[in-house]
């Protein structure tokens, strides 16, 4: 009976599947997985040169696409909304790398500290770690933006040219998460951000 089913959603085509799975029909997830998996494995392998990265961001984005099964929208071909996934699960994991290498970096460079210079780096981590919770719940387009552009310090043309878009979709996107990061962490956002970039400077 299992075999049977599967190989009549064989001949659904990506749309029929579509709308199957917002129905929570786990085969035609199934079969969505079992059509794409080796597609986005290959993209994010060639990407990040990491084949055990790659083998979880691949689980990472279908279990983003089932958990959002009832939502999910889809305009044009699977294959190219798959792909676009895939990319910004790349760009995560690759800012992830960036933020640890610039991390073990500074811890090796650091003399070491005195009992003061000590509590201001914990001072430091609280608030790097507060703050890196609000920009991890920020909309996908808006929170890679912000990262690009205030961690990594790119461009807007270059961060436009990284995601796609154009600049003004940047300057959107970018403007969208300080507002965001603004209302929620009050009068101490500015204060916040700029005692994070002048520690880190020290460093």
């Amino acid at each position: 009976m299992f075999n049977a089913t599967m190989s009549l959603y064989d001949t659904y085509t990506d749309g029929e599947l579509i709308q199957s799975l917002k129905n929570s029909d786990e085969a035609a997830f199934t079969e969505i997985y079992h059509r794409y998996w080796k597609l986005m494995f290959a993209v994010a392998a060639n990407k990040l040169n990491d084949l055990a990265v790659a083998e979880d961001l691949v689980q990472d984005v279908f279990a983003d696409i089932w958990n959002r099964r009832h939502t999910i929208a889809v305009d044009g071909p699977l294959r190219a909304y798959l792909a676009v996934a895939m990319k910004y699960k790349v760009i995560d994991a690759r800012l992830r790398r960036s933020r640890i290498t610039a991390h073990e970096s500074r811890a090796a460079e650091m003399p070491e500290a005195a009992d003061h210079s000590l509590e201001q780096k914990v001072h430091f981590d609280e608030l790097r770690n507060k703050l890196a919770r609000l920009v991890a719940d920020l909309p996908e387009k808006a929170r890679l933006v912000y990262q690009l552009s205030r961690e990594e310090g790119f461009a807007h043309r270059e961060i436009a040219r990284h995601l796609q878009i154009s600049e003004k979709n940047v300057e959107y996107h970018l403007y969208r998460a300080i507002k965001s990061l603004r209302i929620r962490l009050g009068q101490i956002f500015f204060m916040l951000v700029l005692g994070l970039f002048l520690f880190a400077s020290t460093y």
